[in-house]
């Protein structure tokens, strides 16, 4: 709990058949100075190391995650997954990475905590409460329009032998159609991928307003999965930029914050 009340994190909302520690951060309660106030997670932002270290020192005493057992991505914006296990614990946080860039990450491994970033991507939390399988993506609007999601649940089939029917989706706190707003060229890209999505784009004033959580869902049902098992966390974090960080609501300077995913034995949050 941060100094004015505000919470570190919140939960992300998973089945209480799969055991695990789900959640997103907040702004708030770390040391970080303006604008980087105050919990940046983020080493590739104007911040000093020290900072975002003793960041991650508050958010694991407070989530209870501990940051051994955290596994950091490099993102790009692209589409690349990479599947990690107990021997990857601690990368990019306490210790080098030996895997490249990637925007999201796999496990079937408990103990194993998945870190994505964001400041307005979408984080999306997959999971498969039968085959005990989680992953968890950074899809920005590049990576949505390659489908990164999409290649998510590829991946957890062959690799393992999930069914679509069985993987369960949360879509946490991220730029939502309200402030997603871009330029015709842009929208064309969108138009020419999803085709099928045209309810997806608004015309207003001569911008494209998109709206990728609701490509994301179709991205994730033409893989087959249920909208039922589709959970939306409907908050913008644009809207709510004094609450989240954004990208868009801090005009291109901004502190980051993180999507969190374990599979644990301990009871759920």
């Amino acid at each position: 709990m941060a100094k004015n009340g505000a919470p570190m994190w919140i939960p992300i909302p998973v089945s209480d058949n799969l055991k695990a520690k789900a959640i997103f951060t907040t702004r708030h309660g770390g040391v970080s100075k303006a604008p980087y106030d105050s919990l940046n997670l983020s080493f590739q932002r104007d911040d000093s190391k020290e900072n975002v270290i003793r960041n991650f020192e508050l958010l694991s005493k407070n989530s209870g995650i501990p940051m051994e057992y955290m596994v950091l991505t490099r993102q790009v914006h692209g589409s690349d997954i990479t599947v990690v296990n107990k021997e990857h614990c601690g990368m990019g946080l306490l210790r080098d990475r030996t895997f490249g860039e990637s925007d999201g990450l796999i496990t079937a491994d408990r103990n194993v905590a998945l870190v994505t970033f964001h400041a307005d991507c979408v984080p999306i939390y997959l999971y498969d409460c039968s085959k005990k399988v989680i992953g968890l993506v950074h899809s920005g609007w590049r990576s949505t329009l390659q489908k990164i999601a999409a290649k998510a649940v590829r991946i957890m089939k062959e690799e393992f032998n999930c069914n679509s029917s069985d993987i369960k989706a949360v879509i946490g706190p991220c730029i939502q159609k309200c402030c997603f707003e871009v330029g015709a060229d842009v929208y064309q890209e969108f138009l020419k991928v999803f085709p099928g999505s045209i309810d997806a784009f608004e015309c207003i004033n001569g911008k494209w307003k998109i709206d990728l959580v609701s490509i994301i869902i179709n991205t994730l049902a033409d893989e087959d999965l249920s909208c039922e098992n589709i959970h939306v966390v409907n908050r913008c974090t644009v809207c709510e930029n004094e609450f989240f960080f954004s990208h868009r609501g801090g005009h291109g300077i901004s502190g980051t914050g993180a999507a969190l995913f374990m599979m644990t034995d301990e009871v759920d949050l």
